[in-house]
């Protein structure tokens, strides 16, 4: 199964890069994924002054610039994993938050593209 995990960090945004200690927990963390075969993906977002919201409704698109202000409407970044269950795709959640030690990540599952 594959499983999405988008991380809201749910503090305001900042610039400042991770210090040497987060970087290399985050490292050990993404090297524990890569090892067990578990991790597809892995990206962190650049702050949302970066990026741009387009909507549509009834054919009409809008563009919003960032950045965002709500703090709820922020993402930071995302994996990808393919694992056995979402009960395990959970768990490596819950060690990526353990780390980052804020905010709520959502574990979304994807659909499967049949073989062929």
């Amino acid at each position: 199964m594959r499983f999405l995990c988008v991380y809201k960090p749910g503090v305001p945004e900042s610039n400042a890069p991770p210090t040497a200690e987060e970087h290399a927990a985050m490292g050990q963390l993404i090297g524990d994924m890569a090892k067990a075969g578990v991790l597809l993906a892995v990206e962190g977002c650049l702050p949302s002054s970066f990026g741009a919201r387009v909507q549509v409704d009834a054919g009409k698109y809008s563009v919003t610039d960032g950045p965002f202000p709500e703090t709820k409407e922020l993402i930071a970044g995302f994996c990808m994993l393919q694992v056995k269950s979402k009960a395990e795709a959970i768990e490596w959640t819950k060690r990526f938050l353990a780390l980052v030690k804020h905010g709520t990540s959502e574990v979304l599952a994807l659909h499967e593209t049949p073989a062929g």
